[in-house]
């Protein structure tokens, strides 16, 4: 399979070559160093695309997961780490609120003390 590399790379890759070139390099070594570059050019860009491609596969499995309700598994081990993150996610909302009703129970308090010593 034959990649093609794009105009716009090869330009890329003449004018670096032509930027680094020395004195009395001649113009077929000039030529093959920039085909190196376009080579290294379109490396870096499939490696950079096959990376890209397995982060948008993590993400779209972890939205997968997130999005997904416990499922009714005959497997005892799956239900009960089910019921353990339900249950501490539960946890975590019910000190939530807990918090949440102590501070507003203290703010009344505190302007009620307020009200009244003026």
């Amino acid at each position: 399979m034959k990649t093609t590399i794009s105009n716009e790379t090869q330009q890329d890759a003449q004018a670096i070559a032509k930027a680094i070139q020395k004195p009395g390099q001649t113009k077929e070594q000039t030529r093959l160093i920039a085909q190196g570059i376009e080579k290294g050019i379109a490396e870096y860009k499939k490696q950079h695309k096959a990376k890209s491609r397995q982060r948008d596969k993590a993400r779209k499995l972890q939205l997968k997961a997130k999005s997904r309700p416990a499922k009714n598994s005959s497997d005892a081990h799956d239900n009960n780490e089910a019921f353990d993150a339900d249950l501490e996610s539960q946890t975590q909302f019910t000190t939530a609120t807990w918090i949440a009703i102590t501070l507003l129970l203290l703010s009344w308090a505190g302007f009620a003390t307020y009200l009244f010593a003026v």
